[in-house]
């Protein structure tokens, strides 16, 4: 959150772009959890008549509190009153987040939460360039990693307009790099432009689908994707794999994204994923990846056949 916003008891993360809201909540859960406050979560489409109005109520057991309630625009007229009748009688320990896609739906409800001067998160579509680099460089810095200008200025024309490849791709690169991140580093992974097909390969890879993982590692190839792309895109994956596998199924993915270095939706994606991958199928993949990643780069003579071979090999280590 924005610096001087200390002792702000409402947010509303306003907007339809799920790769802003993902991020300020988790910044914002982040520093709930620092101050020792309780979080709970509702989705406002499962709330039923009560819910609300009971996990606001004051906590023998917690100093500070806190309560997201997501998907604010699909909540029940029946269960509006109970936010309605908080706004008029705040608790000092509690801190309510708001998630709303935007729109008409629920506005009456909204306006309510903006007159009781909530702090208001844009998480609305960008379009503009700069927009775009001020959000790549907001990614990096969260991942503790500077960038120069024009290092931010590349990745965001290689890869284009959608936020979440560009947080994919961000987080790929502070995570395989090292020092400031500069052209150099970027032309390095891009070879001028990223390619979202590398992605497109780790995730068939990952689904355990060897034709379409090898048809769009095929197509990746054949629209200048390097090689070092498609290994490091698998091997990001399987890394978020690993870091999902050590924690609690019970946790929410906003708890966790932080700590992991992650996306609360990249969490969200692995745990899914992991639902057909055992422990040691994970170490097998791993080991291919690694192997193919050294080939690529100079240890083979035939780098695409040696690349083939791993991507059908870690799809058919899923379980």
């Amino acid at each position: 959150m924005e610096e001087g916003e200390v002792g702000v008891s409402i947010y509303l993360l306003l907007g339809s772009e799920a790769a802003l809201s993902d991020r300020a909540l988790s910044k914002l859960t982040s520093e709930l959890k620092e101050a020792k406050a309780e979080i709970s979560t509702i989705f406002a489409s499962e709330a039923a008549i009560g819910d609300i109005s009971d996990a606001l109520a004051p906590s023998l057991f917690s100093e500070k509190r806190a309560l997201v309630i997501k998907d604010l625009q699909d909540l029940p007229s029946d269960s509006h009153s109970e936010v309605t009748n908080y706004l008029a009688d705040m608790d000092e320990t509690m801190t309510l987040v708001f998630l709303h896609k935007g729109g008409v739906k629920g506005k009456a409800l909204l306006d309510q939460i903006k007159k009781a001067k909530a702090h208001v998160v844009a998480c609305e579509p960008i379009r503009k360039e700069n927009e775009k680099q001020e959000f790549v460089r907001g990614v990096l810095l969260d991942l503790g990693r500077k960038a120069t200008p024009g290092a931010v200025a590349a990745l965001v024309s290689a890869t284009g307009s959608d936020l979440r490849e560009l947080s994919a791709a961000a987080s790929q690169i502070a995570a395989d790099t090292t020092g400031v991140i500069d052209e150099v580093t970027i032309a390095k992974y891009t070879q001028g432009k990223v390619e979202t097909s590398g992605f497109d390969v780790a995730d068939a890879t990952l689904d355990g689908n060897v034709s379409r993982a090898l048809l769009a590692l095929r197509s990746a190839i054949a629209t200048g994707t390097d090689p070092v792309m498609v290994t490091s895109a698998i091997a990001s994956a399987l890394r978020g794999l690993a870091k999902v596998s050590g924690t609690n199924r019970g946790s929410k993915s906003f708890e966790i994204a932080g700590s992991l270095g992650m996306a609360p939706w990249q969490v969200d994606k692995a745990r899914r994923q992991l639902n057909s991958w055992t422990p040691a199928g994970i170490a097998r993949a791993v080991s291919a990846i690694a192997k193919a990643d050294a080939q690529v780069k100079g240890a083979s003579s035939d780098p695409i056949y040696a690349l083939e071979k791993a991507v059908a090999e870690i799809a058919r280590a899923r379980t």
